[in-house]
């Protein structure tokens, strides 16, 4: 265990992620951090019925070298925002950040994070996202228009990475039982409160038409639920306008993604979301 108070705590959730999560501490554990302060990490299997748990603990001694701490913390049932309050409950830092166990960070984003959340005010902050190549062609179609949205193009959209100083977490208690939380976090702070860093991160889209329907009917239930319980979030979102000579040189430059944009939006129109709880992306 760290004897070094850290400087930043960082909260990753995991669901079954045997596959994924080994490479995400990888990449964590990797960063260009100031050699005289540390971060907490702390994991939280939650429901898991595969190697999750044994895979994280295994980076705990590369961990201490650094002079960090990695804890895992394992609950029986899986559940993202049971996850996250019971991580919230063990930070030591005075910032906090929340990483999906599927994204790779790169070696500045922690530092940099770090530095831009300095401050009394309360503060978000989030990287410069990159999309993973997909494995799927329908996916890399799809994710050629979804990167000139103006939800990607808006500063800090914080999908799959966001972060927060105390004077922010403060503004709310125990993370409600909602589908979106990284939109509520977002929310929470107003536009000029939210810091987008040069330092960027890859985030995975789902692979294949029926997954992205999927969870894209997930994103637009997690966005009514919020504005039906916390209407007064809306005054912070900002939405960027998509001006139609944006959209139609989104068109022309990639008429395949705009098909495949399409296809998907016009399903999840066409066929509104059952989900009330949040569920795993994959």
């Amino acid at each position: 265990m760290s004897a070094i108070t850290p400087a930043l705590s960082l909260i990753l959730p995991a669901n079954n992620e045997a596959a994924h999560i080994g490479r995400c501490l990888d990449a964590v554990l990797a960063s260009d951090f100031p050699r005289n302060d540390a971060v907490q990490i702390i994991v939280v299997p939650n429901g898991c019925r595969d190697e999750t748990a044994d895979i994280a603990r295994s980076f705990q001694m590369r961990a201490q070298v650094l002079g960090w701490q990695l804890d895992v913390i394992e609950l029986e049932h899986g559940s993202k925002l049971a996850a996250l309050n019971a991580a919230d409950r063990a930070v030591k830092a005075p910032l906090c950040a929340y990483l999906d166990a599927d994204v790779i960070v790169s070696r500045a984003l922690l530092a940099e994070i770090t530095d831009v959340l300095g401050g009394n005010k309360p503060a978000y902050a989030s990287g410069a996202v990159r999309l993973s190549r997909a494995k799927s062609c329908f996916t890399r179609a799809y994710a050629q228009f979804y990167l000139q949205t103006p939800f990607m193009k808006q500063p800090a959209p914080g999908c799959g990475f966001f972060a927060m100083n105390s004077a922010g977490r403060a503004r709310f208690g125990n993370w409600p039982a909602i589908i979106s939380d990284d939109t509520f976090a977002r929310l929470k702070f107003a536009p000029d409160e939210r810091y987008e860093v040069n330092a960027g991160y890859d985030w995975p889209l789902v692979d294949g038409m029926k997954n992205l329907i999927r969870v894209r009917r997930r994103q637009n239930a997690g966005v009514h639920e919020l504005n039906t319980k916390f209407p007064d979030l809306l005054r912070n979102d900002a939405k960027l306008r998509f001006a139609p000579s944006a959209v139609l040189k989104a068109v022309l430059r990639h008429p395949i993604g705009t098909l495949a944009y399409g296809i998907v939006s016009l399903t999840v129109k066409l066929t509104p979301s059952r989900t009330s709880t949040w569920e795993r992306g994959r």
